[in-house]
């Protein structure tokens, strides 16, 4: 058994860019993706601002090499993992123990959407090949098909904690001598079903979201995909290449609070950071930065708050969310913000929580308002909480 499993290789695209460096451009210039749909058709396209990756089916296709009759899930989750392998230089020759355990919540709905659209008008129209590809598991086995790996193919779907359950997956298999290399992550599309099933419960801001202000006003949904090549360390020789980070820490927790809300006590949040601190053998003070799961509803940024404010007090560290620039990405969002905050450790900076202005009185901390250069960052805890109370929390420190 392996006792360190390291990043080797990450890709991603989301609203803000495609690849790691137009992300890193757009992260440090503070420039954030979300706005008016544009491709997403709906009828509330004039009221709810989301954060789109700014391509058409069509262009995702020719960039992933898929069909563009394919779900937009599996189209954003086959850029974004054919980056990581490249960028880990990854090759099929190898190892034949490489896996695949990819996150997503909606599967191929878009493709449903339009099918039933058509049907409901006209039974005789729209082709039921169209919905083939609907569930969860599918865009997992499309892209694992199109990249060659199939010695083990998984897919995760734990609402907003998918992705960061599948890093969970992925580096406990390594660590267990079960895989030579994992390629975990995840990857959502927008889609009517999903914006529709947000407004319904009043959580979507019709302004772009601020989490963890006081006047905070519920989150801005968006799409993407992003994924981590996690390897032991005879993996790591294979390569030839300088990891980018350790995971040396992860913990999964539920409060079984409510279906759709977060417990108020912060339970849920509280034992996934308690837990993954313990599993990294470390100290509250040796967090050196947060990427918040911070959505900007007041349900759970009063959850997660607590939580930090129970765990951390008194010393808090540099925290924020980076769903002020990319909306909340659901089953991508932990894998997208894995790959932020391994950035952080790799240049030395913390992304500010963008349009923040005034404090939670709850709290005696804020998070970090302005982009803060030439840090000194060791170690990040990323936070990912679900519906369902399902919380994960995973801590990465520099190689």
């Amino acid at each position: 058994m392996s006792s360190q499993t390291f990043v080797a290789g990450m890709g991603i695209v989301s609203a803000i860019g495609n690849g790691l460096l137009a992300n890193l451009q757009s992260l440090s210039n503070e420039k954030a993706g979300i706005g008016k749909m544009k491709f997403l058709q709906s009828v509330h396209s004039g009221e709810l601002p989301v954060a789109e990756v700014k391509f058409t089916n069509k262009e995702l296709a020719s960039i992933s090499g898929l069909s563009s009759k394919l779900p937009r899930t599996a189209l954003l989750s086959c850029i974004a993992a054919y980056e990581t392998l490249l960028d880990a230089g990854w090759d099929k020759s190898f190892s034949p123990r490489t896996g695949f355990i990819s996150a997503n919540t909606v599967g191929g709905m878009d493709r449903t959407e339009n099918f039933f659209k058509l049907f409901s008008k006209n039974s005789s129209a729209g082709k039921l090949t169209d919905v083939v590809n609907h569930e969860c598991g599918a865009v997992t086995d499309l892209v694992a098909d199109h990249l060659g790996i199939r010695h083990f193919v998984s897919t995760v779907s734990t609402a907003c904690s998918s992705s960061a359950n599948a890093i969970f997956t992925g580096t406990r298999m390594v660590r267990a001598g079960l895989l030579d290399f994992a390629l975990v992550g995840g990857a959502d599309a927008l889609t009517r079903f999903t914006l529709n099933g947000f407004n319904t419960l009043m959580i979507l801001d019709k302004e772009l979201c601020k989490p963890f202000d006081e006047n905070r006003n519920g989150l801005n949904l968006g799409e993407g995909a992003a994924y981590l090549l996690i390897v032991s360390e005879n993996g790591l020789k294979q390569l030839g290449k300088k990891p980018y980070a350790i995971v040396s820490g992860y913990a999964n927790a539920n409060d079984a609070f409510h279906q759709t809300a977060s417990s108020p006590e912060g339970t849920g949040s509280y034992m996934a950071m308690k837990y993954a601190l313990n599993s990294a053998g470390l100290q509250p003070g040796e967090i050196d930065y947060i990427n918040l799961h911070g959505t900007g509803t007041q349900n759970n940024d009063i959850a997660e708050g607590t939580a930090i404010r129970l765990l951390f007090d008194p010393s808090f560290p540099k925290m924020s969310s980076t769903k002020s620039y990319t909306g909340h990405t659901l089953g991508a969002s932990g894998a997208v913000e894995a790959v932020y905050s391994i950035l952080a450790i790799q240049q030395g900076i913390i992304f500010p929580n963008l349009r923040f202005q005034t404090a939670m009185k709850e709290f005696p901390f804020k998070p970090v308002t302005v982009f803060l250069r030439n840090q000194n960052i060791r170690r990040v805890m990323s936070n990912s909480f679900g519906f369902g109370g399902n919380c994960t929390s995973l801590i990465f420190s520099a190689a």
